[in-house]
């Protein structure tokens, strides 16, 4: 499917979004390019069914070519994260939405074995086979609503390689029998690689501070984050509200 103009509800769409980033920050807001490369993703996201460069290419009759649709995602200046919480509010606003209950989960995407390229890829295990793969790992935030269900945002989540090349060699030295004192030391975790729940953590802080007005019932999550810590942060960001860990996820 092909076309030559976007339809005027999608460029009404960027309009609300490059207004929602202006209230957010007034230096985040997207120049008249900007405006019209994402009015254009957008019309070829839905007309393609896909995020795909060559597809975008095609579907546009050549009057966007690959290379520079790829080149203004990757050197355009636009303030992504920024662009995400704007478009979040543009829709909780749509909708009307004004509570809801958040929802916390982490999900692994598997790679190809040989990649050395993507971003915090790492060893996962394979739960259908036993064995262990390469792959990502993602944490995601979600709200759900008695209207529509939204993604509101994600982090890649990678274990810190000291810690692992640590407990690997503890491991070792214990089965060989060395005593615990004669190991080395487990050493600090690094900020650049945070925990599951301190990254689940950052989500929720992100959230609240750019919808403050909407009303959060609960914060729902599975047993990996039943720790006290977390319970106790999360709660606290919303202002006292009990997280719920159900038994059966």
């Amino acid at each position: 499917m092909f076309f030559e103009e976007p339809l005027s509800f999608v460029k009404a769409f960027i309009d609300d979004i490059n207004d929602s980033l202006k209230n957010i920050n007034p230096n985040a807001k997207l120049s008249m390019i900007q405006k019209k490369w994402l009015t254009f993703c957008c019309m070829a996201i839905l007309v393609t069914n896909s995020v795909c460069w060559a597809k975008f290419e095609r579907s546009s009759l050549v009057h966007y070519s690959i290379a520079a649709l790829s080149w203004m995602f990757r050197n355009s200046k636009i303030k992504w994260n920024l662009l995400l919480h704007a478009s979040l509010r543009v829709i909780l606003n749509t909708y009307g939405i004004k509570e809801g209950v958040l929802v916390i989960d982490d999900s692994d995407k598997k790679r190809s074995k040989s990649t050395k390229r993507i971003f915090k890829v790492h060893k996962i295990k394979d739960k259908s086979s036993g064995g262990y793969i390469m792959g990502q790992s993602i944490v995601f935030l979600f709200l759900v609503t008695p209207i529509v269900s939204i993604p509101l945002g994600f982090a890649f989540y990678m274990p810190d390689p000291g810690l692992t090349a640590w407990y690997k060699l503890n491991k070792k030295l214990k089965k060989q029998g060395v005593p615990k004192k004669k190991r080395p030391k487990k050493p600090k975790r690094s900020d650049k690689y945070p925990t599951k729940q301190k990254i689940a953590l950052n989500l929720l802080n992100e959230f609240k501070k750019y919808n403050p007005i909407i009303k959060i019932k609960c914060v729902l999550a599975d047993a990996l984050y039943g720790t006290n810590d977390f319970l106790t942060n999360a709660s606290n960001i919303f202002d006292g509200i009990q997280p719920k860990i159900p038994v059966f996820l």
